[in-house]
């Protein structure tokens, strides 16, 4: 039979031309989105094939990327398309997420320039819907000792508490820190609360002997660095 024939599931289709078994004589670089979509996907519904409802999906969000913190609701319009799939697919693009956070950001990495947080705290911040802040504390060569959230929210409704950060900082023996968040509007200009922060922390982390060596800004693919732009106050 070929995908011509009246049945429209992918067992129908000739060896070569099924999603599963091109990945496995070929590789994964060989498919597309929609067969490697497919293959999460297993099987599709009456009148249509896994294949045909990967690409729906793809005609819908576009990338992988706009898939990621997307809800049931966004999905509800594909027939066949229910709770378990979605959790699968979902489970697989952050599988890839995190494999990218590993393979950049590697063992104790040393921090020379805004670029290298940017770089390593990118691919798990530029799609965030809310905004989060995160502190990377150094050793005294800037390496990192751990990187962790300081708050969740907007910056009026959740501004890092700046006691509390250089209270961390001091517990991890940290020599310095950065303060990284993001703007889910994807416009890296700091705004009026984020320049009072990065006063308040940085005149607290003098006190303390702790430096606050920059306060980072991520957008969609690009940020904003105080320490580069010389207003670390």
């Amino acid at each position: 039979m070929t995908k011509n024939s009246k049945s429209t599931g992918i067992k129908s289709w000739p060896e070569d031309d099924r999603p599963r078994e091109k990945l496995l004589k070929r590789g994964a670089n060989a498919l597309s989105n929609s067969e490697l979509l497919a293959i999460l996907l297993r099987t599709g519904v009456k009148g249509n094939s896994a294949i045909d409802l990967a690409r729906q999906i793809i005609e819908k969000f576009s990338t992988f990327r706009n898939m990621i913190h997307t809800d049931m609701r966004q999905w509800k319009e594909f027939k066949g398309l229910g709770p378990a799939k979605v959790a699968q697919i979902q489970a697989a693009l952050e599988i890839g997420r995190r494999f990218r956070e590993v393979e950049v950001s590697g063992p104790k990495p040393k921090i020379a320039a805004a670029k290298d947080v940017f770089d390593i705290l990118m691919p798990q911040m530029r799609d965030l819907k809310t905004e989060v802040f995160k502190v990377v504390y150094l050793n005294s060569n800037n390496r990192i000792i751990v990187t962790s959230d300081a708050a969740t929210g907007t910056v009026n409704q959740a501004m890092p508490i700046v006691r509390e950060i250089i209270h961390t900082a001091l517990q991890k023996f940290a020599a310095a820190i950065i303060c990284v968040h993001n703007h889910p509007s994807a416009n890296i200009l700091p705004s009026p609360e984020d320049k009072k922060f990065t006063q308040e922390l940085s005149a607290a982390g003098k006190l303390l002997g702790i430096k606050v060596l920059d306060h980072i800004i991520i957008g969609d693919g690009n940020y904003f660095s105080f320490a580069d732009e010389g207003i670390m106050g």
